[in-house]
């Protein structure tokens, strides 16, 4: 009788937590606890989102998460669900997301925040300090299996000696990459010299980079509503458009701006932001590198696209249609998947539908796509 091949190892690529509202009451050292990140609700009974005694999301906190709720319901700002409606224990609790990966038969994922991606601050003693207890926290969440939880470090990017002594610590507990947010940093692109040393330490490290769309409320990430729409705009617009225009830019300005020249065996995984945009984007730079070159940084692989088949990878929405095209066009170890659990955009079939994308590829193109890309990129 022929040997049975075993079942693929599931992995996904974007997995996130939602962190316990008193996360930052807890874990922040005590100098800092009266300017943590909370929940409060005001007077009409609304749950606000505070950072630094700063009003940061004055309404649907439950949309934070919300995979398992009516979408009109989480996004009213009437409405009177809170931040822990529209999480889901195993948002918060590493046994509770174990359990789930177990019926999602997932062999592991990786952990990314969700307020991680929201607060923003330029005092570097307070960054630090919520960088260092959110890993702390994200620490304690992965106890419950190391080897089937994939942590990432939050760092303080304008404090690159506090961001490398952050990150060597957390190297040393296990963690496997870092978070980035894809945005220039008081100015400065990627390719800055400000950022070297931290760079050339994650290069030695050999953990990727994690780009993730973020949210910020201070001020606009980029301009990508433009003038199409008022306040509030198109949600479907908003939500599709995140990833064209802050994922996408900002993995093409690393490739344009020479960054994997100065650090040719950097990763960077392209996360919330599909894997079709990938073959269109090294089409288009590298017809308009052939005119433009002169102009430009030199880039020592010679075109655009040589870039995105060695440094950069690309997470795949669960029903995308071009993972196959995307195989042959970047290469066969650069796709994941993720599905975006618990936010309100997560489909909670995505492991069934990412496995009938895929159905009809080669089982070698499978295995790699479900969770063999992720197995070798993060050293599991």
């Amino acid at each position: 009788m022929a040997a049975v091949a075993p079942a693929p190892f599931l992995f996904d690529a974007d997995a996130h937590v939602l962190e316990p509202p008193d996360l930052w009451d807890n874990y922040l050292e005590p100098r800092f606890r009266d300017r943590s990140i909370q929940f409060r609700r005001n007077d009409q009974g609304v749950d606000q989102l505070w950072v630094d005694n700063q009003l940061i999301l004055p309404n649907c906190t439950a949309a934070l998460g919300g995979a398992e709720l009516d979408r009109n319901s989480a996004m009213d700002p009437r409405s009177p669900l809170g931040y822990l409606d529209g999480a889901p224990p195993s948002s918060m609790f590493g046994p509770e997301r174990i359990a789930l990966f177990n019926r999602w038969g997932l062999g592991a994922g990786l952990v990314l925040p969700t307020i991680g991606i929201f607060w923003d601050t330029p005092d570097n003693a307070l960054a630090n300090a919520y960088c260092r207890a959110y890993n702390d926290w994200v620490h304690d969440f992965q106890a419950a299996d190391r080897q089937r939880l994939v942590i990432a470090a939050h760092l303080n990017l304008r404090d690159i000696d506090g961001a490398i002594a952050e990150l060597d610590r957390r190297l040393a507990q296990g963690f496997k990459g870092v978070f980035l947010a894809p945005e220039r940093v008081d100015g400065k692109g990627f390719a800055h010299p400000h950022f070297d040393r931290l760079w050339a330490r994650i290069q030695e490290a050999e953990v990727p980079l994690l780009v993730h769309v973020i949210v910020r409320t201070r001020r606009l990430v980029t301009g990508f509503v433009g003038d199409w729409y008022d306040t509030p705009a198109n949600r479907t617009f908003t939500f599709a458009l995140g990833a064209a225009s802050q994922v996408m830019p900002a993995c093409m300005a690393m490739v344009m701006d020479g960054l994997f020249d100065k650090f040719p065996r950097l990763k960077v995984v392209a996360i919330e932001a599909g894997c079709g945009w990938a073959p269109y984007a090294m089409d288009r730079l590298d017809e308009k590198h052939q005119h433009f070159r002169g102009f430009d940084t030199p880039l020592a692989l010679g075109r655009p696209s040589d870039y995105f088949r060695r440094n950069l990878w690309f997470v795949a929405e669960p029903e995308e249609r071009t993972i196959g095209s995307c195989l042959d066009l970047i290469g066969e170890d650069r796709i994941l998947w993720g599905s975006d659990f618990p936010h309100i955009d997560a489909n909670l079939e995505a492991p069934r539908l990412i496995r009938e994308s895929v159905a009809g590829l080669p089982e070698a193109a499978q295995r790699a796509v479900l969770g063999e890309n992720a197995r070798k990129l993060f050293g599991l």
